[in-house]
């Protein structure tokens, strides 16, 4: 399930296009989110490279905290979804992410 594309998100989207830093962004997200929500969008992310990569379940469960449910839904995203995961982790990739 995706959420509608509206004028709000559409301007939350545009914000953040407008961060330059990661200083900017650890102060915008500091605001915006809680530390429970930023460890669990950066949980995700890095499941998803290690998915990427090749590493079974068990092997990301061994070095990430996340739950089985939140791994399958990383995993189905990157089979199913619209490809951000592998479109973010390729542009980063190329600065050692």
């Amino acid at each position: 399930m995706q959420f509608e594309k509206n004028e709000l998100i559409d301007k939350l989207f545009e914000a953040v296009l407008k961060l330059k830093t990661t200083e900017e962004c650890y102060a915008f997200f500091n605001d915006l989110c809680t530390v429970v929500e930023i460890e669990a969008m950066s949980i995700r992310l890095e499941a998803a490279k290690k998915l990427l990569e090749g590493r079974t379940y068990e092997e990301i469960q061994n070095t990430v905290n996340i739950s089985s449910a939140t791994l399958s839904r990383v995993s189905k995203a990157l089979q199913y979804g619209k490809d951000g995961y592998k479109m973010i982790i390729q542009r980063v990739s190329r600065k050692n992410f």
